[in-house]
């Protein structure tokens, strides 16, 4: 009973902790985007014919906290893919601010550790301040028709065996369910983005 209290109250801390941030809320319609993947290939969210929803993660090449993530992100592909719920990651870093988040560089660390969703680099930093992405990593689901359901982090912990609440995947399947997600809001803990 301690643990379910101590864990309710951190979901709410987190909620309250929310950044008041520009870019997109709760409810608002996203803008689809074209940008550029480590496979060569210009990628749009309307070029998954067969979406329900989209994983939309800012991450990046350096970033300790981005990292720490990388196999929870193959899993959640890996588990929600085939559902019609893809993962989009886009590396929001200006490579002249941080040269370890070059494209290059993002070629090699999405075959090194095999990356099976779309790794894409917002060159020209102008899809991440539309979202409001603050942090790497930082994450908006959006339902079929770009309707932003849930900002934050993945989960309560950087560290993967300490993971008790998974919020992004608990809001996915909320999602899929049809029914409301709990908390639709929580603080992403990361690295600060590299604008110019």
């Amino acid at each position: 009973m301690k643990k379910q209290i101590t864990v309710f109250v951190f979901t709410i801390l987190l909620s309250i902790a929310a950044v008041a941030q520009g870019g997109y809320k709760i409810g608002d319609k996203a803008t689809d985007f074209k940008l550029k993947g480590t496979d060569g290939k210009m990628h749009s969210l309307k070029d998954m014919k067969d979406a329900k929803g989209y994983v939309v993660i800012f991450t990046c090449n350096h970033c300790p906290f981005s990292k720490a993530y990388e196999n929870r992100i193959i899993a959640l592909e890996t588990k929600y893919g085939p559902k019609g719920y893809h993962v989009i990651a886009i590396n929001p870093n200006d490579p002249e601010v941080n040269p370890a988040d070059s494209y290059d560089l993002m070629i090699d660390r999405a075959v090194e550790k095999g990356f099976n969703f779309p790794y894409l680099i917002d060159a020209g930093q102008k899809i991440y301040p539309q979202y409001g992405a603050t942090k790497t990593p930082h994450v908006f689901l959006l339902d079929k028709n770009l309707i932003v359901k849930y900002i934050g982090a993945i989960d309560d912990s950087t560290e993967e065996e300490n993971v008790e609440i998974p919020f992004l995947a608990n809001a996915i399947d909320a999602l899929i369910a049809g029914k409301a997600i709990n908390p639709e809001l929580t603080k992403a803990i990361g690295c600060g983005i590299k604008k110019k």
